[in-house]
């Protein structure tokens, strides 16, 4: 509207002519919102409140009496208090463009003071320093003319005697070694590892062409074994095929072998066993036989001289009953033989040997001899009577 007017956020509406004031202020201060002004009676204007920057460049002399060429930067901008833009609105209402130029000029004063009474190294180490005291020490200006100075920083100290120069160059020379040693440090590490680079570049190039040598090697082995797959399957068919004759043959000759053991060996060995047995038998029936006779001879001649004892004494001695006995023992070996006889194509099985058959022999003889004694027996009272006899008939011969 014509009569209303609204200051933007970054500005002071200032009316003048009206009766309300703001403290010792001649005129009305708004911002943030808006207001009437009366036309004629009235008059509004405007005070920006906006940052703004001033660039300082200045020639100072330090306290050691070196020029030094300093050139620094201001961030400030009226105070957003009644009474900072009431004192800005007195001094730079009419002047706003002008603002900076003037403050600058503030700013070098206090720079050339504060500088003035340093030394070039504090100034170089410490130049927050510089800015802090400069700041400080046009506070009180600045806040009379209504200005707030939100920073203040030393961009670039130019020396036109050499003397910041002449001052690092033994730092710089001292720099410039270390970095001269450094770059041998550098040089020297960088040709030790180049070395072992180019070692192990020669060990990876060596055990490259070994492992391409053993593959080339393994390659061609594969080749010529696999050249040779076909005779060697070949041979190793035939050789499976000679394995399996053999084999056969073998099994061939063992069963053959075995039908020899069976059919011919073992029936020749049970004849052979039997013939040979039969042999024996027949010896040993022979055997048996011969000393069947002489044992039956023996005994029949000890008994025929046994028989002819008895008989000259019974002759002797005129025992007839003697006699007749002498009689059974002469038809004894008639007997025995005649036993032998039997036994001669009779077909024994002798269990204890020779042995066994002089046993039946003797048992054939005894029995024949316990006959002899019982009949001696049954004429002993005879012959005790025809002894009597004798001895009577004797006498009487002999008288």
């Amino acid at each position: 509207m014509l009569f209303w007017h609204v200051p933007a956020p970054n500005e002071a509406l200032l009316i003048s002519g009206s009766k309300r004031k703001a403290g010792d202020a001649q005129f009305r201060i708004v911002t943030g919102h808006g207001c009437w002004v009366m036309p004629v009676k009235q008059k509004a204007s405007v005070l920006s409140l906006s940052l703004r920057e001033s660039e300082i460049s200045e020639d100072c002399v330090t306290q050691q009496g070196i020029r030094l060429s300093v050139r620094a930067v201001a961030v400030f901008k009226v105070g957003d208090d009644t009474q900072s833009i009431a004192n800005a609105a007195r001094r730079f209402l009419s002047e706003q463009n002008s603002m900076e130029e003037l403050v600058g000029r503030i700013f070098a004063g206090h720079l050339r003071s504060i500088i003035g009474g340093l030394t070039v190294e504090q100034i170089i180490r410490e130049r927050d320093r510089v800015a802090q005291e400069v700041k400080e020490g046009s506070h009180s200006e600045m806040e009379k003319l209504g200005i707030v100075v939100d920073a203040l920083q030393i961009q670039e100290i130019g020396d036109t005697s050499g003397y910041i120069t002449n001052l690092a160059a033994p730092h710089a020379a001292a720099v410039a070694s270390a970095a001269r040693i450094a770059q041998a440090k550098a040089d020297q590490e960088a040709a030790e590892r180049e070395q072992q680079a180019a070692a192990l570049k020669a060990e990876y190039e060596r055990d490259t062409a070994i492992k391409r040598a053993g593959f080339l090697a393994e390659t061609e082995q594969s080749n010529a074994r696999a050249a040779q797959a076909g005779p060697l399957a070949q041979a190793r068919a035939s050789q499976e095929v000679i394995e399996e004759q053999t084999a056969l043959a073998q099994r061939q000759a063992a069963f053959a072998a075995q039908r020899l053991e069976a059919e011919v060996r073992r029936p020749a060995d049970a004849e052979a066993y039997r013939q040979r047995t039969l042999a024996e038998a027949q010896r040993d029936q022979t055997r048996f036989e011969a000393d069947g006779r002489a044992y039956a001879e023996r005994t029949l001649a000890q008994a025929q001289a046994d028989a002819n004892t008895a008989r000259a004494a019974s002759l002797r001695d005129g025992n007839q009953e003697l006699i007749a006995a002498n009689r059974t023992v002469e038809n004894l070996p008639a007997l025995a033989e005649a036993a032998a006889m039997g036994m001669a194509d009779a077909h024994l099985t002798v269990l204890n040997g020779t042995d066994g058959m002089n046993q039946i022999v003797a048992g054939i003889v005894g029995q024949g001899l316990a006959i002899l004694d019982t009949l001696k027996a049954a004429q002993a009272p005879a012959k005790s009577t025809s002894n009597g006899s004798l001895d009577r008939r004797a006498k009487l011969t002999q008288d």
